[in-house]
């Protein structure tokens, strides 16, 4: 169990790499729709538009740059919620059924001074 200043903390760090993708994502374009969409099945911590395309965004973070594939930190049943929260979100926004959208994840390494930033597009795929 994660005790309450282990919680705060990671809030914290979950917001600051929120915010650390969510300005690298718009400094390459894409547009702020929603934040932290929440269903009971599941969160997506960032919902955007690039051009015409939803993007659904699962944002990660650690505290060194060991080279892995972050893919790897999200498993197929983390995967699954975040489909069906993406999907539903589609389907309750009222916007057109056959609206384009994708899943990207984006990872957040180090610290305050030097984040690193890493994108990956169609990271996994409804």
């Amino acid at each position: 169990m994660i005790s309450p200043s282990k919680k705060k903390i990671t809030s914290v760090t979950g917001k600051w790499a929120e915010d650390i993708a969510l300005a690298h994502l718009e400094n390459k374009g894409l547009m702020l729709i929603e934040r932290n969409y929440r269903i009971p099945a599941g969160e997506i911590d960032l919902i955007m538009k690039d051009n015409e395309l939803t993007v659904f965004i699962e944002v990660k973070y650690r505290n060194n740059n060991s080279f892995y594939d972050i893919r790897e930190s999200i498993d197929k049943r983390k995967c699954d919620r975040i489909i069906k929260t993406g999907l539903y979100y589609q389907q309750s926004s009222g916007t057109d059924s056959d609206m384009m959208y994708r899943f990207d994840i984006v990872l957040v390494t180090g610290d305050l001074d030097h984040p690193g930033i890493q994108w990956i597009k169609d990271a996994f795929i409804a």
